[in-house]
């Protein structure tokens, strides 16, 4: 843009001295004198750079004022109006100044003639937009706002090619049918805006598909995987019989019960027969060998027997005591005391305990009713000795004191004092001439050795010995004389 004298020295700082007009404010260029030009006759004040903005309204700034110019004053006039005389005009004119820019960037400076020149070519000089936005905008930022900001501009779509105006771009962008976009499922593929609705009802790999076996949706790319375990999907019989194809979870149903072509092994199988053959010929096996599978069950069964009989020795082993200390529980305690009272000699025998875990085996017996001079008056206690598995490493006779201990239920004992149950105790220690405790052999002593008169029945309906119906009776070797093996 070419300015006028009149618009490019309204931007210009004078000395105050040739200044014509002192108070105006509209300078923004500093003028610094290349030398001190001559003071003229009128005025004699030898002041500097001193900033002023020139205006035709102003008043002067010296004693001899200069004349005010009449309204509507040509321009090829006003340099006559600011240069009073030569020597003022070449002083002002020669003077160095800096660009009106400087303050963005601009480093130029020279005379002050050579001012309206540079700013011909200043970069940093706003001038009107070429396409005629209204815009002023610096040469230095001309480039990128012809290309990116002037909404004027003519600008070409990178995706369809078509030519549009700044702002017609602007709208056009995010909506263009051309432009690759990933698609709105996330299956990871990038498609044309204007594909997608097709893309996304029969490419994608992420769209809803119902299976049509069993009705449920599916991602398309997880349907196949589906088929393979859709338990309504159709598969035919693997053993190629005449019937199916079957759904997938009635398969197993068919090959177990209807399948002929299935081979089948004979249902005494597990007794030994060996027939294995299809379906539709196990009836006449069967029919044909009675004989054979009922002598394969004889066998099984008694083989069966033995582990049972193996079991149960495992079972009682594991529930053996090995602690020398038997508490007997004898429950029911009326019913069996009114039957000892009416059958001679009823005997009852506790579980076999062990004094320890290799020693002697040994087994309690009570007769409720009495026995011997007990008989019809006390109830009589007894301890046998049992053969055991290791009573070849053991010390004979059995020497070790035992102890039979009748509980009261419910009591402490004497004085009070927390000092356990109370009750009848006896006690024992064997003679070693006694039959009783030599080494037992595979038919052991029939009574053992004990008291027949250990506890009276009248004592035992006056002292809590029987509580719901149950008694306790403790046999205890002492433990201190258990050989260790």
């Amino acid at each position: 843009m070419v300015r006028s004298l009149s618009q490019w020295t309204k931007t210009l700082s004078f000395p105050a001295r040739i200044s014509p007009n002192r108070n105006s404010k509209d300078c923004n260029v500093n003028v610094l004198p290349i030398t001190p030009p001559p003071a003229p006759p009128r005025n004699k004040s030898t002041s500097t750079s001193s900033a002023s903005t020139m205006s035709s309204s102003s008043s002067p700034s010296s004693s001899s004022s200069s004349p005010t110019p009449p309204p509507n004053v040509p321009i090829t006039e006003i340099s006559q109006i600011i240069y009073p005389d030569p020597e003022s005009e070449k002083a002002i004119m020669g003077s160095l100044v800096f660009c009106i820019h400087h303050k963005q960037g601009c480093k130029w400076s020279d005379e002050l003639r050579k001012l309206k020149a540079h700013l011909n070519t200043c970069k940093h000089d706003a001038i009107q937009c070429p396409n005629k936005c209204g815009s002023q905008i610096p040469r230095v930022m001309m480039t990128d706002h012809l290309a990116f900001t002037c909404i004027l501009r003519r600008a070409i779509c990178e995706f369809c090619n078509v030519e549009f105006t700044g702002i017609g771009l602007e709208d056009h962008a995010g909506t263009c049918s051309s432009e690759p976009i990933y698609c709105e499922s996330k299956c990871g593929t990038r498609v044309l805006r204007g594909r997608m609705s097709i893309h996304r009802a029969k490419d994608c790999a992420k769209r809803l598909r119902r299976c049509p076996h069993c009705g449920r949706e599916f991602c398309a790319d997880t349907l196949a995987a589906h088929g393979a375990t859709c338990p309504r999907s159709p598969v035919p019989c693997p053993q190629r019989c005449d019937a199916g194809p079957f759904a997938r979870a009635d398969l197993d149903a068919h090959l177990r019960d209807e399948c002929k072509a299935l081979t089948v092994p004979c249902t005494f199988k597990e007794a030994g027969c060996r027939f294995k053959g299809p379906r539709h010929l196990l009836e006449a096996h069967l029919e044909a060998n009675t004989s054979a599978h009922l002598s394969l069950m004889v066998a099984l069964s008694g083989r069966q027997g033995q582990q049972i009989n193996m079991l149960k020795s495992a079972m009682a082993k594991l529930s053996t005591n090995y602690t020398g200390t038997l508490l007997w529980k004898i429950t029911d305690w009326s019913v069996k005391m009114q039957e000892a009272k009416t059958k001679d000699g009823l005997e009852l025998v506790s579980p076999p305990f062990y004094t320890s875990q290799y020693g002697y085996k040994l087994q309690a017996s009570m007769f409720l009713n009495g026995n011997g001079p007990g008989e019809g008056t006390h109830v009589s206690v007894y301890i046998k000795v049992l053969p055991g598995e290791y009573d070849a490493l053991l010390k004979w006779p059995f020497s070790h004191s035992v102890t039979f201990t009748l509980f009261e239920q419910g009591t402490l004992g004497s004085g009070g004092g927390g000092g356990g149950q109370g009750g009848v105790a006896e006690s024992f220690v064997p003679d070693p001439t006694w039959e009783n405790f030599q080494r037992p052999s595979t038919e052991p002593d029939a009574l053992g050795f004990g008291f027949p008169r250990f506890v009276s029945h009248e004592l035992l309906n006056r002292r809590p010995f029987v509580r719901d119906d149950t008694v306790f009776l403790r046999v205890k070797v002492d433990p201190s004389k258990i050989v260790a093996v």
